[in-house]
């Protein structure tokens, strides 16, 4: 799918996600909600296309969820995963934080990392699962740690990233281990957790592994 086809579709799933009718599937549930615990926004990166762009030229918010019925709708009308180009990104992150290590909530923590090599991985499967896990808050600790997660497009594999708002190690290990299972990790999985602070140093080692 080109470039231009996935913004096409973007700017379709926003028109869709904001018309009344698309929250529910079934009209006769309309004013059933199920509401989520924290505000959710989809950002969406795309592909740079000239060298003088910019990563806030790149960066866009699609659209803010903040029920069950909402993300579903969302998520049936924007390209999976597969379908996305090279170099580009999904970001999903709680309430008005914006998926960049200088927001205030991001400074002072991190991220879990982990690359699918293969084509063999379902990456369409592995993103649903991480996300359910993460707008669910069943992998999270009771003070959210999480603020959001990030899936790159990338031609040597596919990375996931788990931010969070600390460096805390005792709850981030908790959260790294629940992580690696929506992952379906095995044990020689390996997942590596790098503060936010050392982002700019190619040569930074994890302060967690797991």
């Amino acid at each position: 799918m080109s470039v231009e086809e996935v913004t096409q579709k973007f700017e379709e799933a926003v028109s869709v996600s904001d018309a009344p009718k698309t929250v529910l599937s079934d009209n006769a549930n309309f004013e059933v909600k199920h509401p989520l615990n924290s505000k959710w926004t989809l950002w969406y990166t795309k592909p740079a296309v000239e060298k003088s762009e910019s990563w806030s030229d790149l960066l866009r918010p699609v659209t803010t969820f903040e029920s069950v019925e909402e993300f579903w709708a969302i998520f049936q009308n924007i390209p999976e995963p597969h379908e996305l180009p090279l170099k580009s990104d999904y970001h999903v992150f709680r309430n008005d934080i914006r998926p960049e290590w200088e927001d205030e909530a991001n400074s002072k923590g991190g991220k879990w990392s982990f690359q699918v090599k293969g084509k063999g991985a379902d990456i369409d499967e592995l993103w649903l699962r991480t996300l359910l896990a993460v707008i669910g808050e069943t992998i999270d600790e009771e003070d959210s740690q999480i603020n959001g997660v990030v899936l790159s497009i990338r031609k040597g594999g596919n990375k996931f990233a788990l931010w969070t708002k600390s460096e805390d190690k005792e709850p981030l290990t908790k959260i790294g281990a629940k992580f690696k299972q929506v992952l379906k990790l095995t044990e020689d999985g390996l997942l590596e957790f790098y503060p936010h602070s050392t982002a700019n140093d190619r040569h930074a080692q994890p302060s967690i592994s797991l």
